[in-house]
């Protein structure tokens, strides 16, 4: 599989590790009053969609960067790349 890297070009997959589902970049706020629900929802409760799905791989083979990747899981077409620091200022990071 091909990694289409925003800054690098494209890359094999081996260069990468799968961290999980991109959902982990919206961390709860620890200081909420309901953090204690709120944590444990993101830290034990994911997803397995057949489709499209956002992923965080990691470079480590490369430039050590964060990436989310779109990608369908049933067919592993990689339908969009991003630099993960991107989408969480987009996002805002903390909630």
């Amino acid at each position: 599989m091909i990694i289409e890297h925003p800054l690098l070009g494209p890359r094999d997959a081996q260069e990468f590790v799968y961290l999980g589902d991109a959902s982990l970049i919206d961390r709860p706020d620890g200081m909420a009053e309901d953090s204690v629900e709120c944590f444990h929802d993101y830290l034990y409760l994911r997803s397995n969609p057949a489709g499209l799905h956002r992923e965080l791989w990691f470079h480590e083979g490369g430039d050590r960067s964060w990436l989310v990747v779109t990608r369908d899981t049933v067919t592993h077409e990689i339908v969009k790349v991003e630099l993960a620091a991107d989408v969480a200022r987009q996002r805002g990071r903390c909630r």
